[in-house]
């Protein structure tokens, strides 16, 4: 059993895709096991994605992400991060396949309703920024 962590962007909140999202993990045959929603502030955001630090996007990344409400899960079951990395689709919309999260509900690159682990280190750093171990089930 393999968890990673998954996100609905402040765009998702505001396209009300919260409960598809969390509809097409669980038709996949995936569990959530903890499921939260809160405002991260810019600092938040920044500790969040310093893995991205020296990258170009990464103030405007740290800033769409404090602009409004997310929507963070644990996503539980056999090659989650993988599967959800499916479901999700390209981190490009115009890229990723038809019928992905992406491709149906994200306007770009940077606007793309959803974040998921893109490894089992990441799921490492990234499930308990959010969850303390009591609050995962």
């Amino acid at each position: 059993m393999e968890r990673t962590l998954s996100i609905v962007k402040p765009d998702g909140v505001r396209k009300n895709v919260i409960g598809e999202v969390i509809r097409r993990f669980e038709h996949a045959g995936l569990r959530i096991a903890g499921l939260r929603m809160l405002r991260m502030s810019v600092k938040d955001a920044e500790a969040f994605y310093v893995v991205h630090k020296e990258r170009p996007f990464y103030a405007s990344l740290a800033q769409f992400m404090s602009e409004g409400p997310i929507v963070v899960m644990v996503v539980e079951g056999e090659n989650a991060i993988s599967r959800v990395r499916q479901i999700m689709g390209a981190t490009n919309p115009k890229e990723a396949a038809p019928g992905t999260i992406r491709a149906d509900f994200a306007s770009d690159i940077e606007h793309n309703i959803v974040h998921g682990s893109d490894s089992a280190n990441s799921a490492a750093y990234e499930i308990p920024f959010f969850f303390p171990t009591i609050e995962i089930f």
